[in-house]
């Protein structure tokens, strides 16, 4: 999947000359947290969000001021970070190193940079001009779609139940798919067998649980220690308890 088959084409921005009243009207307006600035030939020139907005001195949380070695010694530094936290203008206020990605990068990448800088937005650049917003809401959306039962509408048999659960067993390379056996009835399924790593239990659980038509999942695996060949019971009572989905 694409970030062009995922983001938001309709670009709510600010232009840098801005100010900040205005820009926390457009914010609140709108139920964002962060917004592009964009220049006025659609340039993207940086971006503005709630973490610009942290370090007030209007309701008190500017931080300590820079003592007399930094203010001698990093003066750049200290000017910079009081014109940030004081500024009423968006261009003395926003991040001009913004992380963006283009409309035909995947999916994954976009959220591996969400990740790495810790962001929840990225702008959608072509040639340098803004053509959409991807954030973490469209992850959201998107997602929704998959998680949704797709068997409302038309009912799955067990049988393509419990061939689905066995080939994402075999796919999966912890997966016991040797030792762990898979029956279906009416959408409930019975798993059986033994497992050799406790932390499998979980995993197998969710292999059963997300496939489509499943309505339920009774875990009646037990675990052996491979060394001394100790034995642990299913959960539960024996797993004859189903866990809904």
């Amino acid at each position: 999947m694409l970030v062009k088959d995922v983001m938001t084409r309709k670009v709510i921005s600010v232009q840098p000359q801005a100010t900040l009243s205005q820009t926390i009207d457009v914010m609140m307006r709108w139920n964002v947290s962060g917004l592009p600035v964009v220049s006025e030939d659609g340039s993207l020139v940086g971006i503005i969000s709630e973490g610009d907005l942290l370090r007030r001195p209007e309701i008190g949380t500017e931080g300590p001021r820079a003592g007399w070695l930094e203010s001698l010694f990093r003066a750049g530094h200290a000017a910079e970070v009081y014109a940030h936290s004081h500024g009423r203008r968006v261009d003395e206020i926003m991040t001009t190193n913004v992380v963006t990605v283009r409309e035909d990068d995947r999916l994954e990448d976009a959220a591996r940079r969400m990740e790495k800088h810790g962001i929840k937005r990225l702008p959608v650049v072509r040639d340098d001009k803004i053509v959409g917003i991807i954030s973490r809401a469209d992850f959201v959306h998107v997602l929704a779609g998959f998680v949704r039962p797709a068997y409302e509408d038309q009912p799955v048999s067990d049988q393509t139940i419990k061939a689905a659960i066995e080939a994402e067993l075999k796919a999966e390379p912890w997966a016991p798919a040797d030792t762990v056996s898979v029956e279906v009835k009416d959408g409930v399924v019975d798993l059986n067998g033994v497992l050799t790593d406790e932390a499998q239990r979980n995993a197998v659980r969710i292999i059963a649980e997300n496939t489509d038509g499943v309505t339920a999942v009774r875990d009646n695996l037990s675990w052996v220690e491979p060394i001394t060949g100790f034995v642990a019971p299913p959960p539960g009572r024996n797993g004859e308890d189903p866990v809904a989905r």
